[in-house]
């Protein structure tokens, strides 16, 4: 597998070469690869990257997703963005349902070991090993990149897209998981 580092490098090549596209492939062996790239604009069915707050996530900003897992290994995911607002922290995570009209339509975060019906903010599920967070601060352009690698194997189905949060997300037991609003999305099929 290789490392965070060499899949950030190919994600920004990737984002740079824009148009909206999402694409999986996967071998005999059960090994995954997906990219996943778009512009955001407001809602439309066929937009790949949706922004809820065009005051954070302007439309025209750009990203994309790189995510490569193996059975046994684990999973990296890389991010790349443009043109968000300079200086700023954002949250973002893997969510289980495609972008939608609302930032809701994303579903709950994406969990290697699902939390029990009801529970929420607790930190034996809400934290980075058992969900995917990506959460990245920009630059004084407004660009970042970001990465992780964990134990998680995310599949079609369970893990539909990323979401951008309002702020870096909380650990605290009773808001662990929490990032506040969702800004914008990227539909990535795992």
């Amino acid at each position: 597998m290789r490392s965070v580092s060499s899949v950030v490098l190919a994600v920004t090549a990737l984002v740079l070469a824009v148009p909206a596209t999402a694409q999986a492939d996967s071998s005999d062996e059960g090994h995954n690869r997906t990219v996943a790239r778009g512009v955001f604009t407001g809602y439309q069915e066929s937009a790949t990257a949706v922004t809820y707050a065009p005051e954070l996530v302007p439309p025209g900003a750009r990203i994309g997703v790189f995510a490569e897992s193996s059975p046994g290994k684990g999973t990296s995911v890389a991010a790349v963005l443009e043109g968000l607002r300079p200086n700023r922290t954002y949250g973002a995570h893997v969510h289980t349902s495609p972008c939608g009209d609302e930032g809701s339509d994303a579903g709950p975060h994406f969990q290697r070991v699902p939390a029990p019906e009801g529970v929420s903010g607790d930190p034996t599920y809400a934290n980075p090993s058992n969900e995917i967070w990506l959460d990245f601060r920009t630059d004084a352009a407004g660009n970042a990149v970001s990465g992780a690698f964990g134990k998680w194997n995310p599949h079609r189905g369970d893990a539909s897209s990323v979401v951008i949060h309002e702020h870096r997300t909380r650990t605290a037991p009773g808001v662990a998981g929490e990032a506040g609003d969702r800004l914008a999305c990227l539909s990535v099929p795992f």
